[in-house]
C-alpha cells in the first residue's frame, strides 16, 4: 500500500519564548521534527510533506538535511490544521494511497502504532489514547472502536467533557478522502479555525466509517514549553538506555550516559559513567567507551577503547582493536586496526596506518589559517611524545620522529626525523637570572 506522510510543523510555539520555530527545538540532539520524520520513515512512504509557517526557510533547510527528497510547503496563514493539510494536497495531486498527517511537535509515537492505523479498514482512522487528566484535550465520542466524532475541549457539552478517550490529532485517510472532504470543512466554532477532526463526522455524514486506534498516552506527548522538552528528553533518554540494556549493551551508570536519536550500539559494548553520544554515532559489538566522553559523527570499530575523558569529532573513524585514551580528540582522521593514541593528543584530518602508536602531545597541525591540510602515516609508525606534524606532511611504514620534533618534510619509510633545535646550555646563568628577577619584584613592592 502507498503511504504518504503530511507532517504538520507550522506553528511559533509561543511558550518556547525563543525565535527557533518549535519543532527544530532539539530532543536527543535532533530537531523535533526529526522524531515525527523518523516514526513515520518506517513507513517506507512514497512522499514525504512538511507543512511549515513560522521560521518556514529555517525549517526547510533543517528538513533537507534530514531527508533531503522530503518536500516543505508554506502555510501562511495558520487557520487551524485542515487548512494546513489542505497546503499539502496540490505536491499529492496524483497519488492514490493512504495519509497519514503527524505533528512537528510530538515525538515520540512508535512506527508499530501508525502501522495499526494503516491496517484499519476505516476510511478514517484517528489515534487515541485514555487519558490520566484528560484536561484540555480533544475527546473521542465512540462506541468501541467505531468513532462517532471528535469534540474539541472548548466546544464540548459537559457529558462530553467527561470522556477520558482522547484525540492525539493524528488522523489516516485516503488521499481521495481528504480531497474530497477537506474543503467543506468550515471555521464555525469557538476558534474560528479549520479543524481536521471535523474530518471525522463529515465522513461519517456521508456514508464513511471512522475507527479509532488506540496507544499509550506517553507516546502522544506534545511539546510546547522549554519544561515539557525537558521532561520529554528525560523520557527520551529513559527509553533509550533501557533498550541500549535489554540489546546486550552494559551500562555501568546508565542514568548519566546520554544518547542522540540516532545512536548505534552493538551487543557486548561497554559504556563507563557520564558518556554523551552526539548524532551520528555508530558503536560496533565489543567495543568499550569509558568514562567522560564526548562522541559525536564518528564510527568506533569491534574492539576499539576510547576514554577515558576522549573526544571523538565527526569524521573520527576507528578501525578494530584502535585504543584512544584520555585527552585524546580525534577529527575527520581514520585510525586503521590497532593503532595507538594514548593521551595528550589532537588528531585532526589524518590517515594513520595499522598498529602505529602515537606518543603523548603529540598534534597534527592542520590549519593554516585559512585552509586545512591532511596528515597520513603510514603503518607500525612511531611517534615520538610531543611532535608536531605541520600538514601537509607524510611519515612512512616503519619510520620514527624524536620527541619534541617539528616534522615539515615527508619522512622517507624506516628513517628516524628529529626536528629539535640545538640545546645551549649556560653555566649559572639560571642563579643570575632568578637574582635579577626577585630583585625587580622586589623593586616593584617597595615602590
Amino acid at each position: 500500500m502507498a503511504i504518504a506522510l503530511v507532517i504538520l510543523a507550522a506553528g511559533k510555539g509561543t511558550r518556547m519564548n525563543s525565535d527557533l520555530p518549535k519543532v527544530l527545538h532539539r530532543l536527543g540532539a535532533a530537531p523535533l521534527i526529526a522524531h515525527a520524520m523518523s516514526s513515520g520513515q518506517g513507513l517506507e512512504p512514497e512522499e514525504v510533506i512538511i507543512v511549515a509557517g513560522h521560521g518556514a526557510d529555517q525549517v526547510r533547510a533543517a528538513v533537507g538535511k534530514i531527508n533531503p527528497d522530503a518536500r516543505v510547503v508554506l502555510q501562511e496563514e495558520q487557520l487551524g490544521t485542515a487548512h494546513a493539510v489542505l497546503q499539502a494536497l496540490p505536491e499529492l495531486e496524483g497519488f492514490e494511497g493512504r495519509v497519514i498527517v503527524l505533528y512537528g511537535d510530538t515525538p515520540f509515537i512508535r512506527t508499530e502504532t501508525l502501522e495499526n492505523m494503516i491496517d484499519s479498514p476505516a476510511d478514517v482512522v484517528v489515534l487515541g489514547f485514555e487519558a490520566a487528566d484528560p484536561g484540555r484535550y480533544g475527546r473521542l465520542v465512540a462506541h468501541g472502536t467505531a468513532l462517532e466524532k471528535i469534540v474539541e475541549f472548548k466546544d464540548a457539552t459537559d457529558e462530553e467533557a467527561e470522556i477520558t478517550l482522547c484525540n492525539s490529532g493524528v488522523i489516516c485517510a485516503e488521499a481521495a478522502t481528504l480531497r474530497e472532504l477537506l474543503p467543506v470543512i468550515d471555521n464555525d466554532n469557538a476558534a474560528e479555525e479549520f479543524y481536521l477532526t471535523d474530518l471525522v463526522e463529515i465522513a461519517r455524514a456521508n456514508g464513511m466509517a471512522a475507527e479509532v486506534v488506540t496507544c499509550h498516552e506517553s507516546e502522544t506527548l506534545g511539546i510546547n514549553s522549554r519544561k515539557e522538552l525537558a521532561q520529554a528528553e528525560a523520557a527520551f533518554q529513559a527509553r533509550m538506555r533501557a533498550e541500549a540494556i535489554e540489546n546486550g549493551v552494559t551500562l555501568t551508570a546508565p542514568e548519566t550516559v546520554f544518547f542522540a536519536l540516532d545512536t548505534y550500539l552493538g551487543a557486548d559494548c561497554v559504556v563507563g559513567p557520564n558518556v554523551v553520544f552526539g548524532p551520528a554515532v555508530t558503536v560496533e559489538t565489543g567495543a568499550e567507551i569509558m568514562a567522560f566522553c564526548h562522541l559525536e559523527g564518528c564510527h568506533i570499530s569491534r574492539g576499539a577503547t576510547v576514554g577515558p575523558f576522549a573526544r571523538l569529532r565527526p569524521g573520527a573513524e576507528l578501525a578494530e582493536d584502535v585504543h584512544v585514551g584520555n585527552f585524546v580528540e580525534i577529527k575527520n582522521a581514520i585510525l586503521d586496526e590497532g593503532v595507538k593514541v594514548g593521551h595528550l593528543t589532537y588528531i585532526g584530518d589524518a590517515d594513520i596506518g595499522e598498529h602505529t602508536n602515537i606518543g603523548a602531545g603529540t598534534i597534527t597541525c592542520n590549519y593554516d589559517g585559512v585552509m586545512k591540510h591532511r596528515t597520513t602515516i603510514g603503518k607500525r609508525a612511531f611517534i615520538g611524545s610531543d611532535t608536531m606534524l605541520v600538514a601537509p606532511v607524510s611519515v612512512g611504514n616503519d619510520a620514527m620522529t624524536g620527541s619534541g620534533s617539528v616534522i615539515t618534510q615527508d619522512v622517507p619509510d624506516e628513517a628516524l626525523a628529529l626536528g629539535r633545535a640545538k640545546q645551549v646550555v649556560k653555566q649559572g646563568l639560571a642563579t643570575k637570572l632568578f637574582e635579577m628577577l626577585r630583585a625587580q619584584k622586589a623593586r616593584k613592592a617597595n615602590s
